[in-house]
């Protein structure tokens, strides 16, 4: 979470509403999976076209992303490529794939920390989280304040 910006708070927040509203969530289909619909939603690529891509290599998206070279010129490694270029991490992903990131499911209640990979309901727990988490990293950069004294300079 070295970059923490807007766009990636709300592609998060714009893929739970999606996944919420679609029901065609497929875990074991690389364009409609966790992965598949964040990535339609970074490179506008339709889920067939992310499902071909994917074919080419072997693996799901965990091993797709362990395998990822960005110089091989593979078109899943191209559209890997979109997704670390928008910012984020190849980790950040190998947890969405398995909603494992400690640190988002730590800000659950204990009991519903034990989320299911390939649920639905739980990847869009998971991304909604994890949004949250973003947003309230990135409002702890900001400081009114300086705003505040800034605006009260006098121009002329």
């Amino acid at each position: 979470m070295a970059n923490i910006r807007f766009e990636l708070i709300q592609a998060l927040r714009t893929t739970a509403y999606k996944l919420e509203h679609n029901t065609s969530y497929q875990w074991g289909h690389m364009g409609l999976c966790n992965c598949g619909f964040l990535a339609q939603e970074i490179t506008s690529l339709s889920k067939d076209e992310i499902h071909r891509r994917a074919m080419q290599r072997h693996g799901d998206w965990s091993e797709q992303l362990n395998d990822y070279c960005p110089t091989s010129g593979l078109p899943m490694d191209d559209l890997i490529d979109q997704l670390v270029d928008f910012g984020f991490t190849l980790e950040e992903l190998r947890h969405l794939e398995r909603l494992s990131d400690q640190v988002v499911l730590q800000r659950l209640p204990l009991e519903k920390r034990y989320l299911s990979h390939n649920v639905k309901a739980d990847v869009i727990v998971y991304l909604t989280i994890w949004a949250n988490l973003l947003e309230e990293l990135l409002l702890d950069t900001i400081s009114l304040k300086e705003l505040t004294i800034k605006n009260k300079v006098p121009i002329h």
